[in-house]
């Protein structure tokens, strides 16, 4: 997705812009709740209007062979979020992280937490 007004800055409400169908509207709204550079970037978003807000954060810990990158993906809830979040929004943060980090070590499906090592 491609992000439309973004700036790493607590408060900065912006889109991330997607392709639209007749069952999503093509975006996202989303916030950044956190920021503690370098380390933590963390924003939430909602896809619809009255849709539950969920919670994005990235954490960049480090370890004796380099970095490991945390995504967490939360808000998920109910048998609806359970699908949605295993079939659609998993395979879509392993494209997304995929493209730059290769090598995923460990994934926890119950919080869509996924630990990843950068080379």
């Amino acid at each position: 997705m491609r992000p439309e007004g973004f700036a790493p800055i607590l408060g900065t409400r912006f889109k991330l812009i997607g392709k639209q169908n007749r069952f999503w509207r093509g975006y996202v709204d989303c916030e950044i709740t956190e920021v503690r550079e370098p380390k933590v970037k963390a924003y939430s978003w909602v896809d619809s209007n009255g849709a539950k807000l969920r919670h994005v954060k990235y954490t960049l810990e480090e370890t004796r062979s380099g970095t490991r990158l945390i995504l967490e993906d939360v808000g998920w809830t109910g048998i609806a979020g359970f699908f949605l979040s295993k079939l659609m929004m998993t395979p879509g943060w392993k494209k997304t992280l995929g493209h730059g980090i290769p090598n995923v070590r460990r994934r926890c499906w119950k919080t869509a937490r996924y630990v990843l090592e950068a080379p």
